[in-house]
């Protein structure tokens, strides 16, 4: 039995708990793992993210930089020239998207996907309502208190390193102490920022740093995670993992043969109790999710 919370997301209180709510991935960017360059075109993300609502996304997500090794920008650090996609560039792809998703369809819950404190604020201004941030407000000193003053909802996600340094980084003694412990820090952090607690949606980050092998702990032990006290967000849709569970002779399934293995990973993470799913098949998650939530 997974607990019920009331997510506080500025203007409107979105139930959690009774049902698991679907984050379709709206990427308005060249280079993302998954759908890099699809919906770089300002009326195909548009489209596409009208279609995430009718397929039965309650929330979409729009994110304008990619954080996979080796793409542009991939969350180096400040000052870094490795660092291409610029504040303009981000806000000139999220920014005309979320606008045109208001206007067409006014009651959709949206989310920007940023670690930049001035895109997040632009994207609330424009019409989102959560802050979706994959560094847990660690790498821009000034989200915390933007978030807490735009008093939006939040989403924090744990990552180990950052993306550049994935490749080499020392696997965890245990990974769900470690992500428990850090998602734990990070939240009292944000709190002592001025970020409310009933705002706050906690994210353990799927492949983020860990390992292949360091999944699977996170998804058989993914209740454990409640022990925080926060609702749950997972994203495993399409991820590397999954396609290399699905390797047939000596090669990964490709992104685009994940699907059935990103489903059945969905249906792990809410019969374990998450609240919320960030998926780019919001149809398929969507389904799954009517059924699990029978049981969960």
């Amino acid at each position: 039995m997974r607990p019920v919370f009331e997510w506080n997301i500025g203007t409107r209180i979105l139930p959690l708990g009774k049902r698991t709510l679907i984050m379709g991935i709206l990427n308005v960017t060249p280079d993302s793992f998954s759908d890099g360059g699809q919906f770089l075109d300002h009326d195909k993300a548009v489209a596409h993210g009208l279609r995430l609502l009718d397929e039965g996304a309650d929330i979409v997500d729009v994110g304008g930089e990619s954080t996979r090794p080796g793409a542009k920008g991939s969350g180096s650090k400040k000052g870094d020239p490795s660092k291409t996609v610029s504040e303009k560039q981000e806000l000139e792809r999220v920014l005309p998207v979320i606008q045109a998703l208001k206007q067409k369809h006014p009651q959709a819950v949206l989310s920007v996907d940023s670690y930049n404190a001035n895109v997040a604020r632009a994207a609330v201004e424009a019409g989102a309502e959560i802050v979706n941030d994959v560094s847990a407000f660690r790498w821009d000193p000034k989200m915390a208190k933007t978030v807490a003053e735009l008093k939006c909802g939040a989403v924090l996600m744990h990552m180990r390193g950052r993306p550049d340094e994935w490749r080499t980084q020392a696997p965890a003694s245990d990974i769900v102490v470690l992500v428990k412990r850090e998602l734990r820090e990070w939240a009292d952090a944000a709190t002592m920022a001025g970020v409310k607690r009933e705002r706050m949606v906690l994210d353990p980050g799927f492949g983020f740093g860990k390992n292949f092998e360091e999944n699977f702990p996170l998804l058989r032990r993914f209740e454990e995670f409640h022990q925080l006290r926060y609702p749950l967000l997972a994203g495993v849709s399409r991820k590397s993992f999954i396609g290399r569970m699905l390797a047939r002779n000596g090669h990964d399934a490709g992104v685009k043969d994940r699907l059935y293995g990103t489903v059945a990973t969905e249906a792990v993470v809410i019969l374990k109790g998450a609240h919320i799913v960030r998926t780019h098949d919001a149809r398929a998650c969507s389904e799954v999710a009517r059924i699990a939530d029978v049981v969960a």
